[in-house]
């Protein structure tokens, strides 16, 4: 049987948490006090669970998961933080761990992360180890299906060559740049920079300085040298994402970037020269713009050397429920709220539609329940209507779309008997319904109002 660590580093752990460990876990818990201690226990024994305090420098918490993840990739971490840390939550994201427990807590809280992380374990023991490597290869990259397993195996690739340029292909919200970071982060340049620049987001005349820097006094405003984005990047990566609104002059000074290794800053007649390795990325179809004039032929092909292309997210609606839990510890674990779970039902209706705003559309979904979702468990009746209503694209294709309306039509009457039970169950009143159901007052109104149930709604 897997067991589990309590990592008790100078007695930080908290002393109930620590007891209902002991409770919950039993003789399978080993309480550990050093770094070297936990490091041997995973390496002689297979660990499910280790709990792990954050350090007061976040580096060093990370540093000690990134070790354990090496020697036991199916071990799930729990990172314990107290109320009190100095450490920032963007530093506590960082550190890379599957779940956190904020203490002091309740043994109930306690008992829903060992739950979930206990099912984290179970759901990635089925998987095969070329999964879990890849997991611990790309933690930032969510997914298991076989898109995104070609897509691991491409990183992988490109990672080894360290100088081949790289065009990564996919829709707005899908995360080409979480890609171009992979690829770096497991490439000989890991040691350097990773700059990115955002083509798009930046004025075409601020976009030359930002890339080339410029010298002082080569236009007004221009007071002082100025190192720009492919200094900072030597020895590193250069991310040019959104490429394709790149001006065509611009264009043509990155191609002799790639090309000669070197470049002029603005207002210099100076060449410098720089080892970099140039990842590009784009939504746009560069071929169709190609024939529109408004891209270079030339430096397409230099770019498209390796072409990498990141799937839509409803080309792989069976990693939604994993992006969802993935999503849903993060921010509930930033806001210091209950972590909640989301209802079959509503993971089925998740899975159904379309996602034109891909990942980030996901993750946004997930942050603005964080904040006002207050029960445990999501329903359908919390999300934002349009995702109970949208017809997936696939669907459409496959002509299942009869499926969708009937599944949307289970889900409002269902949502009716529930209302029109709590309103029976209280006599009417719609307060005392409202609690019955866990809703707002308000928010019982407008669905009774919307649904026209009963024949006074306003009491």
């Amino acid at each position: 049987m897997a067991e589990s660590i309590v990592l008790n580093i100078d007695n930080s752990i908290d002393p109930q948490l620590l007891d209902y460990l002991k409770q919950a876990l039993g003789e399978d818990l080993h309480v550990l006090y050093t770094h070297a201690q936990a490091q041997e226990t995973v390496r002689r024994h297979k660990i499910m669970l280790f709990f792990c305090p954050v350090a007061a420098n976040p580096l060093e918490s990370a540093t000690l998961l990134k070790g354990i993840r090496t020697k036991s990739p199916s071990t799930i971490s729990v990172l314990v933080v107290p109320q009190n840390t100095s450490a920032s939550i963007s530093d506590i994201l960082r550190i890379g761990a599957h779940f956190y427990l904020h203490t002091p807590c309740s043994n109930t809280e306690a008992a829903e992360i060992i739950a979930r992380a206990e099912q984290q374990y179970a759901a990635e023991n089925n998987t095969d180890c070329e999964a879990q490597k890849q997991l611990v290869m790309f933690p930032e990259i969510i997914g298991r299906t076989s898109e995104m397993e070609r897509l691991f195996d491409m990183i992988r690739l490109l990672a080894d060559d360290s100088d081949s340029t790289i065009l990564i292909h996919g829709e707005s919200g899908t995360g080409k740049e979480l890609v171009a970071k992979a690829v770096h982060n497991n490439s000989p340049r890991r040691n350097k920079n990773f700059v990115p620049i955002n083509c798009a987001a930046i004025p075409e005349e601020l976009l030359e300085s930002e890339l080339f820097g410029h010298e002082k006094g080569s236009f007004t405003g221009a007071t002082a040298n100025k190192k720009g984005r492919l200094h900072h990047a030597e020895g590193g990566t250069l991310f040019l994402d959104e490429i394709g609104d790149m001006q065509p002059l611009l264009q043509a000074k990155i191609l002799r970037v790639i090309q000669e290794k070197e470049f002029e800053p603005v207002g210099s007649v100076r060449s410098v020269n720089v080892d970099v390795r140039i990842v590009a990325a784009t939504h746009r179809n560069l071929e169709e713009a190609i024939k529109k004039g408004t891209f270079r032929e030339d430096l397409y092909y230099r770019l498209n050397v390796v072409p990498l292309h990141i799937p839509p997210l409803h080309r792989r609606r069976e990693d939604i429920p994993l992006l969802l839990e993935t999503f849903a510890q993060r921010f509930c674990a930033s806001k210091r709220r209950p972590l909640f779970s989301f209802a079959q039902s509503t993971l089925e209706c998740l899975q159904q539609y379309s996602w034109p705003g891909n990942v980030r559309e996901l993750e946004n979904l997930v942050q603005r329940l964080s904040i006002l979702h207050s029960g445990k468990t999501v329903f359908p009746e919390d999300l934002p209507e349009k995702y109970l209503q949208d017809e997936p694209e696939d669907s459409l294709d496959s002509g299942h779309s009869s499926a969708r309306t009937d599944f949307n039509t289970q889900v409002s009457e269902f949502e009716d008997r529930l209302i029109l039970q709590a309103l029976m169950k209280t006599g009417g009143n719609k307060k005392e319904a409202a609690e019955l159901l866990n809703l707002k007052r308000t928010t019982l109104l407008e669905k009774i109002k919307k649904k026209q149930i009963g024949k006074n709604p306003d009491n």
